[in-house]
């Protein structure tokens, strides 16, 4: 069973993003929020109410920013 749900992935990973399939949890913190969240701390505004407006925690936005 191992093996045949390995060699089903890898034939999922090889059709691509587009119509393939990728493993894991959907990321919260996109490529345009990790920008936003930058342009909004550079003018001063706290992290926490950063993290409150993009609807992800402090840990988050903290691995992001960093």
């Amino acid at each position: 069973m191992r093996e045949r749900t390995q060699v089903g992935l890898a034939a999922a990973r090889a059709r691509g993003r587009v119509g393939g399939r990728v493993g894991g949890r959907p990321r919260k913190m996109t490529a345009n929020k990790v920008r936003q969240a930058k342009k909004v701390r550079d003018g001063g505004m706290a992290q926490t109410e950063i993290a409150e407006i993009l609807g992800v925690g402090r840990t988050t936005l903290y691995r992001h920013l960093k």
